[in-house]
């Protein structure tokens, strides 16, 4: 039972951290400059081509979703089933896809040739989001390791080699 607790933790988890992206870059819309014609736009990459209203809709579901595992996430510690110290792990990653979905739209939104919105999200932003990543896999391995040096190791049996 505890090991399946654990298992919908993690996935409650994973919902978050990958909602939270899709969420910013839904909801923030395609932002093009109104000073050019459609045509006469620049892309740092060109964005995706899909129906009107999808990309919002898509926003509100991973929103939805995020606010969902994060409610999940918030009772269970509340219960005692999650440990807190875990929001130090979660917490860069949701903040790296803030970055990453804001980013996203920077980098395809139609401009002037000269402009340098594009550049500066991967000079920083990509950095950034990098240390974040590296903060939270270090901060998760310590943790885990920090666990299993809890957890008693198993008796040996009598008559046992080891």
């Amino acid at each position: 039972m505890r090991t399946q607790a654990h298992g919908w933790l993690l996935v409650a988890g994973g919902v978050l951290v990958s909602g939270v992206p899709v969420a910013t870059w839904g909801l923030m819309g395609q932002d093009d400059a109104q000073v050019l014609q459609q045509s006469q736009l620049d892309h740092g990459y060109r964005p995706l081509t899909l129906p009107a209203g999808l990309e919002t809709a898509l926003g509100i579901g991973a929103l939805l979703l995020a606010g969902a595992g994060a409610v999940l996430l918030v009772r269970a510690q509340r219960r005692g089933a999650f440990d807190r110290r875990w929001w130090q792990v979660l917490a860069p990653l949701v903040a790296a896809g803030l970055i990453v979905g804001a980013g996203w739209r920077v980098v395809n939104a139609g401009g002037t040739p000269d402009n340098i919105g594009a550049g500066l999200v991967v000079l920083f932003g990509g950095p950034f989001v990098v240390a974040l990543a590296l903060w939270a896999l270090g901060r998760g391995v310590s943790l885990a390791l920090q666990r299993d040096a809890r957890r008693p190791e198993p008796r040996a049996t009598q008559g046992s080699l080891s």
